[in-house]
């Protein structure tokens, strides 16, 4: 079950990496001295970090999630320590005094919301990972603004270094 306070972070992460992924760059632009032929599509090359970002964002939610859950459950032991006979439970597992069912829920609802953003954030991370292999297996091409281009040959047990210049 998510909250509406986790709706609305889920809805703010989302519209951020929608908009830095829908304005271009200055970089992106036609006449940019960087460009780089046949390489990946914009959306891969900046996309890759919004993801990995959104999925950082998520591991960090999981753990606020997990933490409240943790007092939650905290506060039910603490409660049931102070007296036992508060922790008597029906034959369905529930608890007899209210106080101590509704520690209980709380440290549930933790659980399962740290649990969905744990699970969106490993989703995310996978996805990023995978942009960047995808990124790093495609062909490029030298941008045109490079000067010189090293050299390194190797002709039996000999290694020669050299730099190729361009007027």
């Amino acid at each position: 079950m998510i909250t509406h306070r986790g709706r609305r972070s889920v809805a703010w992460s989302t519209g951020l990496l929608v908009a830095l992924l829908a304005a271009p760059a200055a970089a992106q632009s036609a006449d940019s001295v960087f460009r780089v032929r046949h390489g990946s599509p914009a959306l891969v090359k900046f996309g890759k970090w919004g993801v990995l970002a959104l999925g950082l964002g998520m591991g960090l939610k999981a753990a606020a999630a997990h933490s409240d859950a943790d007092r939650a459950d905290t506060r039910l032991t603490n409660y049931c320590l102070d007296d036992p006979r508060r922790c008597d439970q029906k034959p369905g597992g529930s608890y007899l005094d209210p106080v101590a069912e509704r520690h209980y829920q709380q440290a549930l609802r933790g659980d399962r919301r740290a649990r969905g953003w744990l699970i969106g954030g490993e989703a995310a991370v996978l996805g990023a990972a995978g942009l960047f292999v995808w990124e790093l297996t495609r062909p490029r091409q030298r941008p045109d603004n490079i000067p010189f281009a090293p050299e390194v040959s190797l002709e039996g047990r000999v290694t020669r270094l050299g730099v190729r210049v361009g007027f």
